[in-house]
């Protein structure tokens, strides 16, 4: 079943306006779990479990062959983005909707390898229908960008790297 994200959307802002804590829904390969972490936080705290069939299984390998041998096996793990040892995370206050530009069709606030000062206004998060500007908390250039343009992210996410000045 293909998740419409604007009904997702409207169905969480619905949820969040209400005293519900946790709500829990389940429709075959979908399940949505919503929990707000303390009832009076105006910032709840969402989760959605993918469907089984897009997380394959993680079995343990074998400790020890048929043969008696202990198997040589690598596990190659996803890789990270590498990051500078002074580079600084700015990270998304919020759950919400990612956007590099004011506008569809704008220019994006910065681009990799931008230079950027402190205050300045480095991407926005679309949350309920408010958009809220992120700003630079230091100067520095911007290293690498994680974010795709109308992802959605969630609170603490990181948005982008910056090698301070």
């Amino acid at each position: 079943m293909p998740i419409d994200f604007n009904q997702l959307r409207d169905f969480i802002e619905a949820i969040a306006k209400t005293d519900i804590t946790e709500l829990a829904i389940k429709e075959g390969d979908f399940e949505l779990t919503l929990q707000k972490t303390n009832p009076h936080s105006s910032v709840p705290i969402y989760t959605i479990s993918p469907p089984p069939s897009i997380t394959p299984p993680i079995t343990e390998p074998p400790n020890v062959l048929e043969n008696g041998n202990t198997p040589n096996i690598t596990i190659d793990k996803p890789s990270s983005p590498k990051k500078g040892d002074n580079w600084i995370e700015i990270t998304s206050p919020m759950v919400g909707t990612f956007y590099r530009a004011s506008a569809p069709g704008e220019s994006p606030f910065v681009e990799t390898g931008d230079r950027i000062s402190h205050g300045q206004v480095v991407c926005i998060i679309e949350a309920m229908k408010l958009m809220n500007e992120i700003e630079a908390e230091t100067s520095g250039q911007v290293m690498e960008i994680l974010v795709e343009n109308g992802e959605p992210v969630e609170y603490g996410q990181t948005l982008m790297l910056i090698a301070p000045n």
